[in-house]
Parts: C-alpha cells; sequence; structure tokens
C-alpha cells in the first residue's frame, strides 16, 4: 500500500510542481555556475548507497559532509541557496528517488555516505531496514537541531508505529512545518 501510495502521490506531485520545477531549475541556472543538480550520495534501505538529486543550493566545490558541519555555512550558500533550504524547494528533485523507490514520502531521511555514527545506530536499532524518506519522524521533532542519538530514537519510534495514518499525520505536520519554516536553520 505504501508503495502504491508513494506512486500514485509522487506522479500526481510531478503533474502539479512541473512548472515550479521548472522554474526553480531556471533560477538555479540564472544565479550560479554549475549544474542544476547535486547528486549526493546517500546510504538508503539495507545500508545500499544511492544517489539522491537536490537542487544545487551551495557553490561547487563545497565539502560533501552534513551542512552543520561546516564553518560559516552561510558562505557557501548560492545567491538563492538560502532560499531554497528555508522553503524547501531544493528537495522537489527528490521526488524522482520517490518514483524510483529508492525513497518513499515518508521514512528516515537519508544519510550521507559518510555519517558513519547515523549509519551505525540505526542499524544497530533495525532502522536501516526502513525505506529513505523524503520528510520522517524525525524531520518534523527537530529537523537540522537534532543530535545524532536523538534523531535515531525518533526513527527507532516510526519504525515501531508506522501505518498509512502515522505517515498522513507526518506529512501534514512537514508541510506546516515547510510553510511555517519551522526547524531550518540554513
Amino acid at each position: 500500500m505504501k508503495r502504491a501510495f508513494d506512486l500514485i502521490a509522487g506522479v500526481c506531485a510531478v503533474l502539479v510542481l512541473c512548472i515550479l520545477i521548472a522554474l526553480v531549475a531556471v533560477a538555479v541556472r540564472l544565479t550560479s555556475s554549475g549544474p542544476i543538480l547535486y547528486w549526493s550520495d546517500r546510504v538508503g534501505r539495507d545500508n545500499k548507497s544511492f544517489r539522491m538529486p537536490k537542487f544545487r543550493s551551495m557553490l561547487v566545490g563545497t565539502p560533501a559532509v552534513a551542512t552543520h558541519l561546516l564553518n560559516n555555512p552561510e558562505h557557501y550558500l548560492t545567491s538563492i541557496g538560502s532560499f531554497l533550504r528555508k522553503s524547501s524547494l531544493d528537495e522537489l528533485p527528490q521526488l524522482w528517488c520517490i518514483l524510483t523507490g529508492e525513497m518513499s514520502f515518508v521514512g528516515p531521511r537519508p544519510a550521507l555516505f559518510n555519517q558513519d555514527d547515523l549509519i551505525t545506530l540505526r542499524t544497530e536499532r533495525g532502522v536501516h531496514e526502513l525505506i529513505p524518506g523524503l520528510t520522517g519522524w524525525a524531520q518534523i521533532n527537530g529537523r537540522d537541531e537534532l543530535p545524532i542519538p536523538e534523531k535515531v530514537k525518533l526513527d527507532v519510534e516510526y519504525l515501531q508505529r508506522k501505518s498509512f495514518w502515522f505517515d498522513l499525520k507526518i506529512l501534514w505536520m512537514t508541510t506546516l512545518k515547510v510553510l511555517l519554516r519551522d526547524g531550518v536553520s540554513h
């Protein structure tokens, strides 16, 4: 049922958002040099690697680490990067990963390939068996500000509570958080 929802909602989202996606792509192209998309190496279900696209909000050559690990992350943002991140528009290309089955609308956010501490804790607690999501329980309960052990605790709670209705609740809460720009630090 979850996969069917992801496919139907994913196709609908692409159709509804195609003009916005095109406008963001043009804006990225016109405001900075480099590719429109940034392909990030991520860890997905069963700790298998995959490449996740985002609209590029950082300058070409920015180190491939979690944003909070950068010294002065604002220094690396493109002229529209902050807006893309705060509005979550940079996440729109991840609809591709939902359509291909590498991601779901709801699940733990995929770890960066070099976040060994997060990957290890998730594996120890069985979270690695879940398909990563565009949003998740940890995302709406702290997003960038959560320390890794707290994030994993919330991922485990999602693993234990997962259901279609819980996913709908998380999607609704995500919509509110995005509209209010709540929990975004960069």
